[in-house]
């Protein structure tokens, strides 16, 4: 006796092929989809895996990066993120770069290199194991501490108490570039002094007071840092005449010159000859306008601006592209002679907009 009728077995037979048919379309749609994926990839600078080579993605520039596998979208954005102070901790930062999809880290990741001395450092609660050339698998609590200044701690000298040598040159660093540690806030702003570091070090340090500047020593009042409260207490300056002069220093961006202050009507003649001997300004806190990017609205808001030189500016500028010296502008009869000499201090030219 059959085990299957005629019918089943035609049956089985059709459901053998359309699994077989399965099979091969899925088999088929996998090599579409991989196929795909490549030519995206291609189409965004990728080049294939075979080619890709190690890359650091804290010092390699981007020609190195390209010549590595590194798209050109990925690769600005790689060099964009470092120059606003980031630093690849570890391999998944790199997922968070502008361009950077999934594939495409899949691929990128097992190439990119991160120096040991800049690896995240894990913190134990009672001591720290610092990831560098130099080892450290001590515990800092150990080491003996004695009272040092913290303004002047070197490198040598931190390492001892518990740095790494990297650490040690980063907090340095930290300290020259901000003018000095004087207080514990700024201590823990340094990322390499972790929490634990701090409790350990702070009953240890001694801070010094910051210097004077010249202003701070002359016992003038500073009118571009000055608030209402300590205008008020200037022999001559009443509470609407320091409003008026806040008001009028916000319009102008700061004064470059005590003399500014004639210019504010609340302030009248016999005060003003009162007020010069108690105050003074310092001109690089003045806010500038960069003559060749401000918008007409930032034009505008300036009291030393008229209607007529603002349209001027304006058109010429369109015309021209803009300007890298003042003379040009007086020279166009853009700003007459005394207007330049007022508006100098408040403008921004190419050829000094590197120094501000």
């Amino acid at each position: 006796m059959a085990i299957f009728e005629k019918e089943e077995v035609k049956g089985l037979s059709v459901l053998m092929v359309m699994l077989l048919i399965l099979g091969l379309l899925a088999v088929l749609y996998g090599k579409f989809q991989s196929e795909h994926v490549t030519q995206q990839l291609n189409r965004r600078g990728n080049i294939a895996a075979d080619t890709l080579s190690y890359f650091n993605p804290n010092t390699f520039e981007y020609e190195e990066l390209r010549q590595a596998g590194v798209p050109a979208d990925v690769a600005v954005n790689m060099i964009r993120w470092r120059r606003y102070g980031k630093v690849y901790r570890m391999k998944e930062d790199l997922a968070l770069v502008g361009g950077m999809t999934d594939s495409l880290y899949m691929l990128l990741s097992p190439y990119a290199v991160i120096d040991d001395s800049l690896r995240i450092v894990p913190v134990y609660r009672d001591y720290e194991r610092s990831v560098s050339s130099q080892r450290r698998d001590f515990r800092t609590d150990t080491i003996p501490l004695s009272t040092f200044r913290v303004d002047t701690a070197g490198v040598e000298y931190l390492s001892h108490i518990g740095f790494s040598k990297r650490q040690a040159e980063v907090f340095v660093q930290y300290r020259d570039m901000i003018g000095g540690i004087y207080n514990e806030e700024q201590l823990r702003k340094c990322y390499v002094v972790s929490d634990s570091m701090a409790v350990r070090l702070l009953p240890h340090i001694i801070f010094s007071e910051p210097e004077l500047s010249e202003i701070e020593k002359s016992g003038l009042l500073e009118l571009n840092s000055a608030d209402t409260a300590a205008l008020i207490k200037i022999y001559g300056i009443g509470e609407r005449s320091a409003a008026d002069i806040i008001r009028y220093r916000d319009l102008l961006g700061g004064y470059y010159s005590v003399e500014q202050l004639s210019e504010i009507k609340t302030v009248t003649e016999s005060n003003f000859e009162k007020i010069l001997p108690q105050i003074c300004c310092d001109s690089c806190k003045i806010s500038k306008i960069d003559i060749n990017f401000a918008s007409p609205k930032e034009f505008e808001k300036h009291p030393y601006i008229s209607s007529r030189a603002l349209r001027r500016i304006v058109k010429q500028r369109q015309l021209k592209g803009g300007w890298s010296r003042i003379e040009e502008m007086i020279e166009q009869e853009i700003l007459t002679k005394d207007e330049a000499e007022r508006l100098a201090p408040y403008l921004r030219f190419r050829h000094d907009a590197t120094s501000e």
